[in-house]
């Protein structure tokens, strides 16, 4: 999948390109035996990958910190199509303890959960800590996820187990992991202030999803459990997750404006992951545009991934005791 496929939307091997639709990508596909939460659910791609799992007669349940606009999605997708399955449930991925409260609300429906979709996000923010003490973009689009998807794993597990059907856990991630900190993961420096860049903390969080991504993929295959595990990169979409630096994502699309998707074709590759046929036992995979991509060396490193996950493991004990 090269330049020329992406800026003519010319399909790769699955199918499918850069000009695909989350509709396109699912065609055909009966969900209404699935549970999913997608979080991030209320706009943008999320609430596009909501809106086209419901489409597909999925129960979708929106995970969002505000809730007046997830409520307000649900109410879009209701009336779009009256037998759609949403509920809504509060989700700030920036605290360890919002993200307990969720699992806990999530496991009093009694549902099962066959989709997890780690959509939400944040963007080039300026320097900040969260409530439990990392750095924003870290701790928002990645370890927030990372705690989500181990207290989701149990009930996935169950019901996969259960069930005989596959679950399926999709990690947004970017092409912007390719462009972190040298280091890739500044394990040492992770919340300082001194040498910290919007841009280069952007990447590492991305980063952290794929590493995140690929370790977990390993550990449930040596279990021998039926979940796959996939990173995506969506596109580049203008949503409102730009809002931190309108400036510099205005002058970056004028150079790069070839490369830009409209909101239903950055949430094809999610789509696409979490329900499509073809995709049933994959996993450990980088998708871009509906296809497999080969990611960084970084990425691949599985030294790094591991020490990844104790590290996240550790940041989060300490947000738990503190």
């Amino acid at each position: 999948m090269g330049i020329f496929a992406l800026v003519t939307g010319r399909p790769g091997p699955s199918g499918f390109g850069s000009a695909s639709t989350a509709e396109q990508v699912t065609e055909g596909v009966d969900a209404s035996n699935l549970t999913a939460i997608v979080t991030g659910g209320a706009s943008g791609i999320g609430f596009e990958t909501a809106r086209v799992l419901a489409l597909r007669r999925a129960h979708v349940i929106i995970a969002a910190r505000n809730i007046e606009a997830a409520n307000e999605a649900k109410q879009a997708i209701i009336k779009e199509n009256i037998s759609a399955r949403v509920d809504v449930l509060k989700l700030d991925l920036c605290s360890v303890k919002s993200v307990r409260a969720f699992v806990d609300s999530f496991n009093a429906l009694d549902l099962p959960l066959n989709l997890l979709i780690n959509n939400a996000g944040v963007m080039f923010c300026p320097h900040q800590l969260s409530e439990d003490g990392v750095e924003v973009q870290f701790a928002t689009n990645h370890l927030g996820h990372f705690l989500l998807t181990n207290l989701m794993l149990e009930k996935m597990k169950n019901t996969a187990r259960t069930t005989g059907v596959e679950g399926r856990i999709v990690i947004l991630s970017s092409l912007a992991h390719t462009t972190p900190y040298q280091e890739g993961i500044r394990f040492d420096k992770i919340n300082d202030r001194i040498g910290y860049s919007e841009l280069k903390a952007y990447g590492q969080s991305k980063l952290a999803n794929l590493l995140h991504s690929n370790e977990l993929s390993r550990r449930l295959q040596e279990e021998g459990v039926n979940i796959t595990v996939n990173s995506v990169h969506p596109g580049l979409i203008m949503t409102p997750l730009m809002r931190h630096s309108p400036l510099l994502m205005k002058t970056f699309k004028l150079f790069t404006f070839w490369m830009w998707k409209n909101v239903p074709q950055g949430a094809a590759t999610t789509s696409y992951v979490a329900l499509h046929p073809k995709m049933k036992g994959v996993t450990g995979k980088y998708f871009v545009d509906c296809n497999e991509m080969k990611p960084s060396s970084h990425a691949r490193d599985e030294k790094l991934a591991q020490k990844l996950w104790d590290f996240s493991n550790k940041l989060i004990d300490g947000a738990s005791k503190s």
